[in-house]
C-alpha cells in the first residue's frame, strides 16, 4: 500500500492531536458484551481513494457485514490522519478510522485522541501472540493499544535479471561484501564519469534508499527500550552509515545527486528500476504490483536485503496501516467489533492482504493455504520478512517520528562529506533528540 508519510506531517498530526486531547488516566472496566440484534449503522473513515482500492475495502466491509448482519458500514474514502484530527477535535469523529499513518500512534495513545482497546481485547481472549513483536511495537505505546495493525508494508531487494546475468551473476547479493562488488560491477558511467546505470542506489532520499531500510541488514536500532535515541551507542548504526558513505564516495556523492535529480517519479511508469537505470535497490512489496500495473518490461527478481550477519538475512523493517476507534465514537462497541474483525479475522486479512497486494497482519494469515500473495515467487521475500525474528520496526513515540527528519538531515550532510566526526554528531544528534523526546512526552 506504501503510504508513509514524512516525519514532518506526522508532527503536524501529533500537534494537532495533543491541542485537542489531554492524557487519559482512568482505567477502563471490561465492556459488556452486547446483544447482537440490535441494528445499528457506523461511518469507517479511510484513506484510499483508488477504485480498485475502495472496491477492495467495500469487498472486507461486505465480509463483516455477513458475519454481523445488525451492524451497517458506511464507508468514507480520502480521509487522512489530518481530517481524523479534525474530527476528533471537532466532536465529530468516526467511529472507526483507518490510517496510513502509524507515527501518529504515540500521540493518538497518550493523549486518549483513540481509545485505548485492552478491556476490549481481553474480554474477547484476541491472541496478540499472532501479531509478530515487530508489528505489536508500532501500533501502541507505553502499554496502551490504541490501534490494531491492517496489512503492512515490508522491504527486499529488487535486482533486474537481465543485468545481472550480463554482468556474469546468477542471481542477488546476499552478503554486504557481495553487495560493493556487484554494484561497481553493475554501474555503467558516460565518458566524461557521469552515471548512466546505478549498480545499487546508497544515495539516501533517492526512493526508498532511506536510513530505516539499511539498519535492519545491520542489526541497527533506531531506539532503545525506554524510548530514547540509540544510534550514537549502537556500534551497528555506525557501521551502516561507513558502509553506506563509501558506497556514496565510490560513485561520487555529487554524480549520485546529478544523476538522482534526472530519475522519473517514484511512482511513475517510468521509475527507474521499470527502465533499467537503477540494477539493484531497496523497496516494498507494493512495486511488485506497480510493476504489473505499469506494464513495465523489466524482467526483475526480488530477494531479502543482504546482511552483514548470516543471521540477519531475509530480516527487514516491517510499518503499515493502523486502524481504531476515536475519542467520542456514538457507537464504540460496534466500532470494536468491526475492529476486530478487519485486523483478526483470517479470512478477511487474506481476501483484503491479496486485492491490496500488501503483506496481511497475523501469523494465521500470512500462512494460510488460500493467501494467493504467497504463490507469487517476487512476493515470498516480504513475507519471508514479515515473521523473521529479527526484523524491525519504528516503535510509536510522542513525536510521531519526528527524529527521523533529524536523522535524515544528519546522513545527508554525513554521505555528502560535512560530517567529519560521525561519533560525536551522532552523540549531539541523540542529546537533541532526546530532548525533544522529553518535551512531546
Amino acid at each position: 500500500m506504501k503510504r508513509f508519510g514524512p516525519a514532518l506531517v506526522a508532527m503536524a498530526v501529533v500537534l494537532g492531536v495533543a491541542a485537542a486531547c489531554t492524557p487519559a488516566t482512568q482505567q477502563q472496566t471490561a465492556p459488556v458484551a452486547p446483544a447482537d440484534d440490535k441494528p445499528v449503522t457506523i461511518t469507517f473513515w479511510h484513506p484510499l481513494k483508488d477504485a480498485n482500492e475502495v472496491k477492495a475495502v467495500q469487498g472486507a466491509l461486505d465480509r463483516f457485514h455477513a458475519a454481523h448482519p445488525n451492524i451497517t458500514v458506511k464507508p468514507v474514502p480520502a480521509q487522512d490522519a489530518d481530517k481524523v484530527t479534525q474530527a476528533i477535535r471537532g466532536g465529530k469523529p468516526p467511529e472507526v478510522a483507518l490510517s496510513f499513518n502509524a507515527a501518529s500512534v504515540g500521540a493518538w495513545c497518550s493523549t486518549g485522541a483513540f481509545q485505548d482497546l485492552n478491556s476490549w481485547i481481553q474480554r474477547d481472549k484476541v491472541d496478540l501472540e499472532q501479531i509478530p513483536a515487530a508489528v505489536r511495537a508500532y501500533t501502541e505505546y507505553k502499554g496502551k493499544r490504541c490501534t490494531m495493525p491492517l496489512l503492512a508494508d515490508t522491504y527486499a531487494l529488487y535486482y533486474n535479471k537481465k543485468l545481472l546475468a550480463e554482468a556474469g551473476y546468477a542471481g542477488p547479493p546476499k552478503t554486504m561484501a557481495e553487495l560493493d562488488e556487484m554494484t561497481r560491477k553493475l554501474t555503467k558511467r558516460s565518458a566524461d564519469g557521469r552515471i548512466e546505470v546505478a549498480g545499487f542506489m546508497p544515495f539516501l532520499g533517492t526512493y526508498e534508499a532511506v536510513t530505516e531500510h539499511f539498519t535492519p541488514s545491520f542489526g541497527a536500532t533506531f531506539l532503545k527500550p525506554d524510548g530514547t535515541a540509540n544510534w550514537a551507542d549502537d556500534p551497528a548504526f555506525e557501521q551502516m552509515l561507513r558502509w553506506q558513505k563509501a558506497q556514496v564516495d565510490w560513485f561520487g556523492a555529487d554524480k549520485l545527486q546529478l544523476f538522482k535529480i534526472g530519475l522519473a517519479d517514484e511512482f511513475s511508469a517510468q521509475n527507474a528500476f521499470n527502465t533499467g537505470k537503477i540494477a539493484m535497490m531497496v523497496d516494498g512489496e507494493w512495486r511488485t504490483s506497480f510493476i504489473k500495473n505499469d506494464g513495465a518490461k523489466v524482467d526483475y527478481g526480488t530477494a531479502p536485503m543482504p546482511a552483514a550477519k548470516p543471521a540477519l538475512y531475509g530480516s527487514g523493517l516491517i510499518g503499515g496501516n493502523i486502524i481504531g476507534v476515536p475519542k467520542g465514537a456514538k457507537n464504540p462497541e460496534a466500532a470494536w467489533q468491526l475492529v476486530k474483525f478487519l485486523s483478526t479475522d483470517t479470512g478477511a486479512l487474506v481476501s483484503f492482504a491479496d486485492a491490496m497486494h500488501n503483506v496481511p497482519t497475523t501469523l494465521a494469515a500470512l500462512r494460510s493455504p488460500d493467501l494467493k500473495l504467497a504463490k507469487e515467487e517476487n512476493f515470498k521475500p516480504f513475507l519471508t520478512a514479515f515473521e523473521h525474528p529479527l526484523s524491525q520496526s519504528l516503535p510509536a513515540t510522542p513525536d510521531g517520528g519526528a527524529y527521523l527528519t533529524s536523522v535524515g538531515q544528519f546522513v545527508d550532510k554525513w554521505q555528502k562529506g560535512k560530517v567529519p566526526d560521525l561519533h560525536a554528531g551522532l552523540r549531539d544528534l541523540a542529546r537533541q533528540s532526546d530532548a525533544a523526546l522529553r518535551l512531546g512526552s
